[in-house]
């Protein structure tokens, strides 16, 4: 029977941005695997098959298989580089997985049952998400795809925290077992305040009208100055007639 892979990758050859723009317009995705003490392979991977696969939110926190020419890999997706306006996988970066060794992993947080609360359903308010993943550790074989938290109790402002989190044996979150354990709010109930938009400015037409009085104004003020430098000419001719 035949085994079916995560992904099925090729090893790359050639480097540089060069090499990885032509791959990309073959329909390809640069990637590299990397860890376990073993060298780095550098790989390609199938665009449209990667990009089915992301269609699945398990799909970055899963242990994968892939499967390079005859050999077999188990990996995990540690960084995804996608196009900023494109549909685009850009490049793959994945951790190979050994099956003792303790994992490090952002797992995403689902939270259950929201219309239920009576903080939602009697008193108006709205689940609001604080943390949409959190970090844990655990072997690979104990890691989950998701964590869910049922919200149906929960009150009007009334607040979660990491601690309420229903974990399986094995699975630690790492911000509660640190030297200094940082317990923070993942979900709140809360009234949603609606902020009523300002009125806008209306525009007065007569203080237009100033505008244009003291343009005036000044059309006026011009007009004597000429009219007094007129009157200086005549004065300076009498004056001349006089002294004849």
């Amino acid at each position: 029977m035949t085994k079916d892979f995560d992904l099925i990758a090729e090893l790359r050859d050639g480097a540089g941005t060069s090499n990885s723009r032509r791959l990309r317009r073959s329909g390809m995705v640069p990637a590299v695997i990397y860890g376990a003490g073993r060298e780095n392979l550098s790989l390609i991977i199938d665009h449209d098959h990667l990009l089915k696969k992301l269609a699945s939110e398990s799909f970055l926190t899963s242990i994968l298989s892939i499967k390079i020419q005859d050999k077999e890999e188990s990996v995990l997706v540690k960084d995804i580089q996608i196009h900023p306006s494109k549909r685009q996988v850009m490049h793959l970066d994945m951790q190979r997985v050994i099956a003792d060794q303790i994992l490090r992993v952002n797992v995403p947080i689902h939270f259950l049952n929201g219309d239920s609360a009576p903080g939602v359903k009697l008193e108006g308010g709205t689940v609001s998400a604080l943390m949409n993943e959190v970090e844990v550790s655990c072997l690979p074989k104990d890691l989950p795809e998701k964590l869910e938290v049922d919200v149906a109790a929960m009150e009007l402002d009334e607040l979660l925290y990491l601690s309420d989190i229903p974990l399986a044996e094995g699975i630690e979150i790492t911000q509660l077992t640190q030297e200094e354990p940082n317990n923070e709010p993942i979900v709140a109930i809360r009234l949603l305040m609606i902020k009523e938009e300002e009125p806008e400015e209306v525009v007065v037409e007569g203080e237009e009208g100033e505008e244009g009085e003291e343009v005036e104004g000044t059309e006026a003020t011009d007009e004597t100055t000429e009219s007094e430098g007129d009157n200086t000419d005549t004065d300076s001719k009498d004056n001349k007639h006089d002294n004849s």
